[in-house]
């Protein structure tokens, strides 16, 4: 089985085949200040040709549905949703710090993805790995990062937690200063989401047949876009 992946939501965006029985086939990711809207379909197209494969070729579409940018969530959202149509493939839908979760793989400390939110906020939540099975321990929220801080400290304890994310360099000294050694960041290289990690957990979902159907298919937003607060104002 054969899934293309989309992840938007973040400046960085990327898309990647993994089959189910060999693993990783192709991935793309584009870290430049160019709208998804222009790059997302090239790059698919590109990965696709790249790797011998045709849209005919692709079992499942996964996409990430959030926290994230709003626009880059909506764009990513639907294209996955016009593919599933002209295609009649399933679609599932995966949460974004999950996924941003697995580029550590059974890491010993508890994991912090951290999106920059804007407006001193950021989107963040906890993960710690009970031998293979990531598990959550703090759901998605946006929250200052002294929110953040405080917010850790009731569930990591003396533990260390390894951040990792945009969020995550934006407040890195604040976090520092206010954690001590108990804060650790990951290197460069795995401080964005992976399409890949979305194709990770949609083969998980798949073994339940959990799919979703395209036309309910939404963001997860966790707080209103600029544009909801203006017109309620």
């Amino acid at each position: 089985m054969k899934i293309l992946a989309l992840e938007t939501a973040t400046l960085s965006g990327s898309v990647a085949i993994v089959d189910s029985e060999t693993g990783l086939i192709s991935e793309v990711t584009l870290s430049i200040k160019v709208a998804h809207s222009e790059r997302l379909m090239p790059s698919i197209q590109w990965m696709l040709q790249a790797s011998g494969l045709s849209f005919n070729d692709i079992d499942v579409y996964a996409v990430s549905i959030g926290p994230g940018s709003f626009t880059g969530l909506r764009i990513g959202i639907s294209t996955v949703k016009g593919l599933a149509y002209a295609t009649g493939r399933p679609v599932v839908a995966v949460h974004t710090l999950d996924a941003f979760a697995r580029a550590l793989p059974l890491c010993a400390h508890f994991v912090c993805p951290v999106l920059d939110a804007r407006k001193n906020e950021v989107y963040a939540a906890l993960y710690k790995w009970n031998g293979p099975v990531c598990e959550k321990r703090m759901d998605e929220c946006a929250l200052g990062p002294a929110d953040l801080v405080r917010e850790l400290s009731g569930n990591v304890h003396n533990e260390k937690v390894v951040f990792l994310g945009e969020g995550a360099m934006v407040y890195k000294d604040f976090i520092s200063e206010a954690m001590h050694s108990q804060a650790l960041f990951a290197p460069q290289t795995v401080m964005t989401p992976s399409a890949a990690g979305v194709a990770e957990i949609a083969m998980e979902k798949l073994k339940n047949g959990d799919t979703q159907d395209p036309v309910t298919l939404t963001p997860l937003y966790i707080r209103k876009s600029e544009a909801e607060i203006r017109w309620k104002g």
